[in-house]
C-alpha cells in the first residue's frame, strides 16, 4: 500500500529523489527493515502474552540436553508471519501473482502449523495434529499452486519448463506430472524445515541464508539483461519476489533477537511450516527447484538423516530380529548433541555449511 501511495505523491508532485520508490533494491531493503523493526518492537510484548498461555512441552524423546531446558512459549511463527505479510503489503506490488502465492504459501501452511500448535500445547494431545492432516494441508496446498501457475498466462512463459542446474542450455520439461512435482516440493522442503527446527536459531538463521539465496536468484530472473547474460529463465515481474524474500530474511534475522541461545521463544510449526512452504514457492516460481538439493542443502540433510535412520532401522529388523541405527539420534542435529556438541556449536556449524551451500548455488550461475 505504501508503494502504491508514494507511487501516486511522485506522479502528482515529483519531489526530487522519491522516484527510487520504483527500484526494487530500495523496495527490498525497506520491507526488510519493516520486517525486523516489527518483530523487534513487538516482540517482547509477544512473548510475554505467549508465556501466559502456550508454553512448548518438552518431548519425552528428546536428548538430555534438551530435558535440561525450561518449557518455552511457542507459536512465535505468529510474529514472523504477521512481519512478513506487513512488510510486503507495504513494500510490494502485491498485485503480483509471484507475490500472493507466495504470500498465500506462509499463510496457508501457518495456519496448518498453527492448528497443530495449539493441539499440542492447549488441548495438549500428543503430537498435535496427525500426519494425514499436515499432507492434506501440504497436498491441498501444492495443488493450488501447481493448477494456478499451469493455467495463468502470467506464468506461461515456461509452464512446466524448469532448468538444471551446472548446465547451460539443458531444461526439463514435466508435462503432465508438473501439478505432482509442485505438490511434492512443497511437502517435502515445508516437512524438512519442520525437521530442522530443534535447536535455539537452527531453523530461522538457515531459513535467511537461504531465502536470502533465492532472493539473489529471483532479482537477477526478473531482470532480461542479467537473465540472458547468466543462462537463466527470464520470468517476467519475478524480480518483486526479491522484495518478498527480503522480508523473509529479515523477519528471520528478526526473530533471532528472542530464539538465539538461550532462547526466549520458539517459532514451532507455524513458523517452520510456514518457511518451508515460502522457500519452496520462491524456488518453484523462478524455476530453481533442482536447486534446492544444494541451496537448502542442511535441510536435505536433516531429512536424509531421518530417512535412513528410519530405513535402516526396519531393514535390520527384519533381516537380524532387532533394528540398528546409523545415527545416535536423527535428525542430525540430535545426533551431534548425543556426541556431547554444545548447541551453539551445532547452530553456528549448520550455519556455516549453509552459507557454503549458498556460495556453492551462486557458482552454478558461472559454471553454465
Amino acid at each position: 500500500m505504501l508503494y502504491y501511495l508514494l507511487k501516486y505523491i511522485d506522479m502528482l508532485f515529483d519531489p526530487p529523489g522519491l522516484h527510487v520508490i520504483e527500484y526494487l533494491t530500495f523496495r527490498a531493503s525497506a520491507a526488510g527493515i519493516t520486517a525486523l523493526l516489527i518483530i523487534l518492537f513487538a516482540g517482547p510484548r509477544f512473548i510475554a502474552y505467549l508465556k501466559t498461555r502456550f508454553i512448548e512441552p518438552i518431548k519425552e524423546e528428546a536428548p538430555p540436553e534438551h530435558k535440561k531446558k525450561k518449557a518455552l512459549p511457542t507459536m512465535g511463527g505468529v510474529l514472523i508471519i504477521f512481519s512478513i505479510e506487513i512488510s510486503v503489503l507495504l513494500w510490494s506490488k502485491f498485485n503480483d501473482p509471484h507475490v500472493w502465492l507466495i504470500m498465500l504459501a506462509i499463510f496457508w501452511m501457518g495456519i496448518i502449523g498453527f492448528i497443530d500448535d495449539y493441539r499440542k500445547v492447549v488441548l495438549k494431545i500428543k503430537g498435535g495434529l496427525s500426519a494425514r492432516y499436515k499432507l492434506i494441508g501440504q497436498f491441498s496446498l501444492g495443488l493450488v499452486v501447481g493448477l494456478y501457475t499451469w493455467f495463468d498466462p502470467a506464468f506461461s512463459v515456461l509452464l512446466s519448463t524448469t532448468t538444471v542446474p551446472f548446465f547451460k542450455n539443458l531444461t526439463l520439461d514435466y508435462g503432465y506430472f508438473y501439478i505432482p512435482i509442485v505438490i511434492f516440493i512443497i511437502t517435502a522442503v515445508s516437512n524438512a524445515v519442520n525437521l530442522t527446527d530443534g535447536l535455539d536459531g537452527l531453523a530461522a538463521g538457515s531459513s535467511a541464508i537461504v531465502v536470502m539465496g533465492l532472493g539473489v536468484f529471483s532479482y537477477l530472473a526478473g531482470n532480461a539483461v542479467y537473465a540472458v547474460y547468466l543462462s537463466i529463465p527470464f520470468i517476467p515481474g519475478g524480480g518483486e519476489i526479491a522484495v518478498v524474500s527480503m522480508a523473509i530474511v529479515m523477519a528471520c534475522v528478526g526473530f533471532l533477537w528472542f530464539n538465539s541461545n538461550p532462547a526466549e521463544i520458539i517459532m514451532g510449526d507455524t513458523g517452520s511450516l510456514a518457511l518451508g512452504s515460502a522457500i519452496a514457492v520462491i524456488a518453484l516460481l523462478i524455476k530453481q527447484e533442482l536447486l534446492l538439493p544444494l541451496m537448502a542443502g542442511i535441510f536435505f540433510l536433516e531429512t536424509l538423516s531421518v530417512s535412513l535412520q528410519v530405513l535402516y532401522f526396519k531393514y535390520t529388523k527384519m533381516r537380524f530380529g532387532q533394528g540398528q541405527r546409523i545415527f545416535l539420534m536423527a535428525p542430525l542435529h540430535h545426533h551431534f548433541q548425543l556426541k556431547g556438541w554444545a548447541e551453539q556449536k551445532i547452530v553456528i556449524r549448520f550455519w556455516i555449511l549453509t552459507i557454503l551451500f549458498f556460495l556453492a548455488s551462486l557458482m552454478t550461475l558461472k559454471l553454465r
